[in-house]
């Protein structure tokens, strides 16, 4: 009849709910961080394989006349107390410490992985005294533990990726030991074990790779955190050496010229930490959404 809209006409022209609209915020806002925090990780990775190749770190004599120079056009972060360019200096500091963080978190992944399977596949007695040794190690400060293990050896890159790797373990044997917990309830590890499969068969085959995806991602979320504490043992002094470059060692030799007023020597080395850690902690968050299907489900609603 005139002067009445169609059901249909209606049903078109009616504004969308706001819950599925504040659903498309999200994730174009997710999209957006992904799409930055790729793309800060890929600048990184590009300096640290191009720039070491192209120029070499003791090419760059010290030049006391260029001691301590503000950022400008020739150095775009200035240059430390030797007259060395600083930008130079942090992407290879960067090198240093990515390469610590990367080898650290592979190592630790590997052990917590293979103890927490353990502890859950074989459970009783072992799990609890596998838990009860977690326990135990959760109780003593990473820093703490990791300045003893490298007390023991002479400073260098090793003692400190052994230290990292020995301190860092503990929440990923945790997180592996829970999933696997949940997977041995399943009906298709019931059926292995109906069919005669031994336990180690039946975590091998079936419970390992599905803890994979969970692990991958406590070994990405574990590569900025054993940055900092590799930071922190070289800001220390029971790092790296003092001569060689990393993030830890530039902030610790900056500190004189930050009360002296010269900002530049630990800013930037700061933020070449902290910049990569946001680029990371951000893919790690949409892989963490990948995998879990109920935080999958809420961000398409």
């Amino acid at each position: 009849m005139p002067g009445h809209a169609s059901p249909a006409r209606s049903e078109r022209s009616a504004p969308a709910p706001a819950w599925r609209s504040h659903g498309r915020t999200r994730r174009s806002t997710r999209t957006v961080r992904v799409a930055v925090s790729a793309a800060v990780t890929g600048a990184v990775v590009l300096a640290v394989l191009l720039v070491p190749p192209l120029v070499q770190l003791d090419q760059q004599a010290v030049d006391l006349s260029l001691k301590l120079r503000p950022p400008s056009w020739d150095h775009p972060f200035g240059t430390d107390d030797l007259g060395r360019d600083l930008l130079l200096r942090c992407v290879y500091g960067l090198r240093v410490s990515l390469l610590v963080g990367l080898v650290a978190a592979l190592v630790a992944t590997v052990i917590g992985t293979a103890v927490g399977a353990a502890a859950a596949a074989f459970g009783g007695w072992t799990d609890r005294l596998v838990m009860r040794l977690v326990d135990t190690f959760s109780s003593v400060p990473h820093l703490l533990l990791g300045i003893f293990v490298v007390a023991m050896f002479r400073p260098g890159v090793w003692p400190v990726i052994v230290s990292v790797a020995l301190t860092h373990w503990l929440s990923t044997a945790r997180i592996v030991r829970s999933e696997v917990l949940s997977l041995r309830s399943r009906p298709y590890v019931d059926a292995a074990i109906s069919g005669g499969a031994s336990r180690w068969r039946v975590t091998v085959r079936h419970l390992l790779p599905a803890v994979l995806p969970q692990a991958g991602l406590a070994a990405v979320l574990m590569v900025p955190h054993a940055m900092w504490h590799e930071s922190a043992l070289s800001f220390l002094g029971l790092g790296l050496p003092a001569h060689q470059a990393s993030l830890g060692n530039l902030v610790q030799t900056a500190r004189g010229s930050l009360l002296a007023g010269d900002w530049w020597p630990t800013l930037f080395p700061g933020l070449f930490l902290i910049i990569p850690t946001l680029a990371v902690a951000g893919l790690a968050g949409a892989w963490r959404e990948r995998i879990n299907p109920r935080r999958r489900s809420e961000l398409m609603l």
